[in-house]
């Protein structure tokens, strides 16, 4: 080979070494991932520093870092409203302060799982930083845990504060004297304390400013607290590291061996089981949603929340919104209407029953209802409001087929009336539309002997002001059979529109198909009330609480898990916690475990909700899965 030849040759093989080097990727691969945190190597001025004046602190690891949600993560306390600068450049953490610090203060900044590597995101967990502005570091600490009030759930990300100033307006009008951040498991520790007396507070503080604002959840403690530490002998392992040589890999290894139990001399800070319930206020903002108006024939109001009265309506014309508009082909809306409402007075419905009214694409009214202010408080507000009918978006053609739809339509009653009918349930009817007459004797109920149907005796109730659903009344069976059988015209809606004749066949449950169960309370309290939950922590059945036990009849075999909760002012509903009134929530017990049910069984339980700590008697299974009270 000649040397021309030859060095092609080199370069060709020099050329696809490169090539397969890059198809490779551009740094190492494999290897066990790095989950070794960054190391602290300087930290300017030193934790711990007193008579601190700086105004930037910066924190030197061994590699290069990243922060993660500065925000979530980075807390300061005292609290500052224009909190400092934290950054990450290189392998330095910079923090800058822009805020002036208060004499004599010991202040902390915790960075929880904000520094990280910056390849593998491994975070430093619990880096603390202190200094004090005085002569000396507040040293004391408590500690505890923050509960879904409802459901027993840890409440993690929640803002935890004190205040040595003991007024209930102080949790209104200042910001938290010291912070902290409760963690995914709902603990907290307020570190660098004073001496004193504190009142003890949570806030998801919405509002960002350290104080609660109305509508924000909380949870505060009853008593005030009063932090102090204690040394205690503890018995303390101590441990000695072996090194050897693996035979196989030949890679040193370390072992370690207990080499003596001793006792040691440690401190604690104490408080450190504080539990806060925290909870949302049942003061929801009182405001109006909007209207809304999907078919000609009707329009909905909708408030977002439950009124205690209905809003105050007057039909307005078209020259008192717009004074150029003409009154000439305008109705009376208000005159022909039907008014539907749900319990609550949150969803309010105009049934429009005259065909010029419903003509009107625009109807204009005026409301008064009441809406929250600022505090909460409920104050009169008026409305003007636009109930806005628009044509779909369709080809004319397909316009004209729906409207001649909407002519031929027949009244489409509905029920619930089923093969797997359940023993406990009521025969519905349902019709879409309010309706305007109901022929009993067009309604037929026959109970199936054999092969024939015999005709049974039943009552006929409305269960709504406008009878859009109708309550089937009559003395069911178990594992029987039954034929309901609706005739057409039996019923009639407010437009003149009639039912075709329908039928619906429904077969009661066996009783061998369902379970019971009876649950007496060890420690009988009249004011408590029992609740069957599904594996998603969700209320099945409830009941009070009897002395005799508390009986649930017909329940699907299936796993249960039970609950109950003291109603304390016998509303017959868990009561949440109110800050005005200084109130806690209503407490809640779990049984601490699941409880399987098999058909055809009548199951006993005995519930010592004293047995177990609250805080403990939740279901691991259960755990978690609850948002809502």
């Amino acid at each position: 080979m000649s040397i021309r030849h030859y060095t092609i040759y080199i370069l060709l093989v020099a050329l696809l070494v490169c090539s397969a080097c890059a198809n490779r990727g551009t740094g190492p691969q494999g290897g066990p991932r790095d989950t070794i945190p960054p190391a602290l190597v300087k930290e300017t001025p030193l934790n711990g520093t007193l008579h601190f004046d700086a105004k930037r602190i910066e924190v030197q690891f061994d590699e290069y870092i990243q922060l993660a949600d500065i925000q979530k993560n980075v807390m300061i306390s005292p609290p500052q409203l224009n909190p400092p600068e934290v950054k990450a450049i290189g392998k330095t953490l910079s923090v800058v302060f822009n805020e002036e610090l208060l004499d004599s203060t010991t202040y902390t900044i915790d960075f929880g799982a904000a520094i990280c590597d910056y390849n593998e995101k491994t975070p430093l967990e619990s880096y603390v930083y202190s200094f004090s502005t005085g002569d000396f570091i507040d040293t004391l600490a408590v500690s505890g845990r923050v509960y879904n009030a409802a459901n027993l759930n840890p409440m993690p990300e929640v803002l935890v504060g004190i205040h040595s100033n003991h007024s209930d307006t102080a949790l209104n009008t200042m910001p938290f004297a010291r912070i902290t951040r409760s963690d995914a498991e709902g603990y907290f520790t307020i570190h660098n304390i004073r001496e004193g007396a504190y009142r003890l507070y949570a806030l998801n503080d919405i509002s960002r400013d350290y104080m609660y604002q109305p509508g924000e959840a909380l949870a505060f403690a009853d008593s005030i607290i009063t932090p102090y530490f204690e040394r205690r002998e503890v018995q303390d392992t101590l441990w000695r590291d072996t090194i050897g040589i693996d035979p196989e890999t030949k890679d040193t290894l370390f072992t370690e061996d207990i080499d003596t139990i001793m006792t040691v001399t440690r401190t604690f800070f104490l408080p450190d089981t504080l539990v806060l319930w925290y909870f949302e206020e049942d003061k929801q903002r009182h405001y109006f949603k909007g209207v809304y108006r999907e078919e000609q024939h009707a329009f909905t109001l909708l408030f977002s929340a439950p009124q205690d009265s209905l809003p105050v309506i007057r039909s307005l014309k078209r020259s008192e919104v717009d004074s150029l508009a003409s009154d000439s082909a305008w109705i009376d809306w208000q005159a022909y209407t039907l008014l539907q409402t749900n319990a609550t007075h949150d969803t309010i419905t105009y049934w429009l029953t005259d065909s010029l009214a419903i003509a009107q694409d625009s109807i204009y009214l005026e409301m008064t209802y009441l809406m929250s202010d600022s505090l909460y408080n409920l104050v009169p507000q008026t409305d003007t409001v636009l109930a806005v009918y628009r044509r779909p978006r369709m080809s004319e053609k397909a316009w004209e087929a729906q409207q001649r739809k909407k002519r031929e339509r027949k009244l489409e009653i509905k029920s619930n009336a089923s093969s797997k009918f359940e023993i406990y349930d009521t025969i519905r009817l349902y019709s879409p539309f309010p309706v305007d007459s109901v022929c009993v004797d067009k309604i037929h109920l026959a109970h199936r002997v054999d092969t024939a149907f015999q005709s049974m005796t039943f009552q006929l109730l409305p269960h709504d002001s406008l009878r859009q659903t109708l309550l089937l009344i009559a003395a069911l069976e178990p594992a029987e059979s039954y034929q309901l059988i609706v005739d057409s015209a039996a019923m009639v809606d407010i437009y003149g529109i009639c039912n075709d004749s329908t039928a619906y066949t429904l077969k009661l449950k066996s009783l061998d198909e369902y379970s019971s169960l009876l649950v007496k309370m060890a420690h009988y309290d009249a004011r408590a009330r029992m609740q069957v939950l599904n594996d998603k922590d969700e209320v099945v059945r409830e009941l009070p609480a009897l002395e005799e036990g508390t009986k649930f009849e017909y329940l699907t075999p299936t796993t249960y898990y039970l609950r109950l909760y003291m109603d304390y002012n016998g509303d017959k509903k868990w009561t949440t916690g109110d800050w005005l009134t200084k109130r806690q929530p209503e407490p809640v017990y779990y049984f601490p475990s699941k409880l399987k049910l098999r058909a055809n069984w009548d199951f006993e339980e005995r519930f010592d909700h004293l047995a177990i700590p609250q805080v403990q008697s939740k279901p691991k299974a259960l755990q978690g899965k609850s948002k809502k009270k």
